[in-house]
């Protein structure tokens, strides 16, 4: 028990009683065990693993058969406040902040004692901010935005189409743009919003923008807003319309910024939200138990942005083909819609998704990490309208992510 960072060497003695005890109840065999140290040690992890009555329980039965003073003895010592826990102990721990949960709570570094094994390399922790709570976490699993700004956000907002591309125009898609303008640069990021490019015109834009020096950002942040549809694809399914009808698909959109084509990213965020349909099924849903309150019929100003998908000529499965790609390592890639499926927008308020995430980031950008957010946006857009939609992520984050709050 002396071992134990709780238990006095005093009290060792008392300790080898206890441990008898225990051995009467089954706690800890005589067998297999090793010595009466470790015997006695196994035995205060056995009472702290068999749940929050398990010590009382054990003292109760101490004091019925004449043993208070070890009782005694044993309570005295589980009052003495515990040792700095090591890594290896390290456990979510809510703190509650009373008169203080709206506000915002600033990061704080908890220092740790010493590894328990000295090969592990000991970390600091910080504080989540939560709503009346904070969780300690490790900041060595939280991308740093310390930067001002964080970083680039480029939006290309494609309205109107070309006559001979069969693309109706996207009502309702400056509703989502402005929207995301200003929740951006709300967010500390450097906003720049292109409209109505052709499919070449975006590559352009997003070359530029992975071509830029980004040392001194801390993140990336790409928004499409277009028509889409779906497309053969090795790592990331769909692709997006430019205003000539010609589609770019995502993944060649992502791999402009990954660690090979864009050395001054590696090893941070890039981010990816794109308000596009995935293809042009309509999904109807399925019957619940509870009555959606958002079950109501589509308005008459509903639209989808799909376009139906043509596969490639020819066979294109080689047998001897070999893929050689980077590891698309710290993207993340957020979707409007599942894989195939149409993406909901209203003329008035514009797009499910794009109004969801917008609402969702006003309300916790503070306080959740990001995917927690996108979570909530699933939930949300999953409940909206008799055709259903919902959005969806690809997630090669390494770590938590949380926006930089002005």
């Amino acid at each position: 028990l002396s071992a134990n960072p709780r238990v006095s060497p005093l009290w060792v003695p008392a300790g080898q009683r206890a441990l008898a005890w225990g051995e009467c109840l089954g706690l800890c065999p005589l067998q297999g065990a090793g010595s009466r140290g470790e015997q006695a040690r196994q035995l205060v992890i056995d009472l702290e693993t068999r749940g929050k009555q398990a010590f009382p329980v054990f003292l109760s039965i101490l004091r019925d058969t004449g043993q208070g003073n070890l009782a005694d003895m044993l309570m005295k010592e589980c009052e003495c406040p515990p040792v700095p826990p090591q890594l290896g102990d390290l456990r979510p721990v809510e703190l509650e902040f009373r008169g203080e949960k709206h506000r915002s709570l600033p990061r704080a570094a908890v220092g740790l004692g010493p590894p328990a094994d000295p090969g592990l390399v000991t970390c600091s922790s910080e504080l989540e901010r939560g709503e009346g709570c904070v969780i300690a976490t490790c900041v060595c699993q939280v991308y740093e935005l310390k930067a001002d700004p964080c970083g680039h956000c480029l939006i290309l907002n494609n309205v109107n189409f070309s006559r001979h591309s069969d693309l109706s125009t996207r009502v309702g898609s400056d509703v989502d743009c402005e929207k995301l303008e200003k929740r951006f640069k709300a967010l500390r990021f450097n906003v720049l919003t292109r409209r109505n490019l052709e499919a070449q015109e975006m590559v352009v834009e997003l070359q530029s923008l992975a071509r830029q020096d980004h040392g001194t950002s801390d993140c990336c942040i790409v928004v499409i807003l277009s028509h889409g549809c779906q497309t053969s694809h090795i790592q990331f399914p769909g692709a997006v319309y430019g205003t000539d009808g010609k589609p770019i698909p995502i993944e060649k959109i992502v791999n402009y910024f990954n660690g090979s084509h864009c050395p001054s990213l590696r090893g941070k965020p890039k981010l990816f939200f794109i308000q596009a349909c995935g293809g042009e099924q309509r999904d109807r849903g399925f019957v619940v138990d509870c009555n959606s309150p958002g079950d109501e019929a589509p308005r008459g100003s509903l639209e989808s942005d799909a376009r139906p998908f043509q596969p490639p000529a020819g066979n294109g499965d080689e047998p001897d083909a070999v893929a050689s790609l980077p590891t698309p390592s710290d993207i993340l890639v957020s979707y409007s819609t599942f894989p195939g499926f149409v993406s909901w927008r209203e003329a008035s308020t514009g797009s499910w998704y794009v109004e969801t995430l917008d609402s969702m980031l006003e309300q916790y950008a503070c306080s959740e990490d990001l995917l927690s957010m996108l979570l909530r946006v699933a939930n949300a857009v999953s409940a909206k309208g008799r055709y259903k939609q919902i959005p969806g992520c690809f997630n090669f984050l390494r770590k938590k992510f949380f926006f930089a709050c002005k």
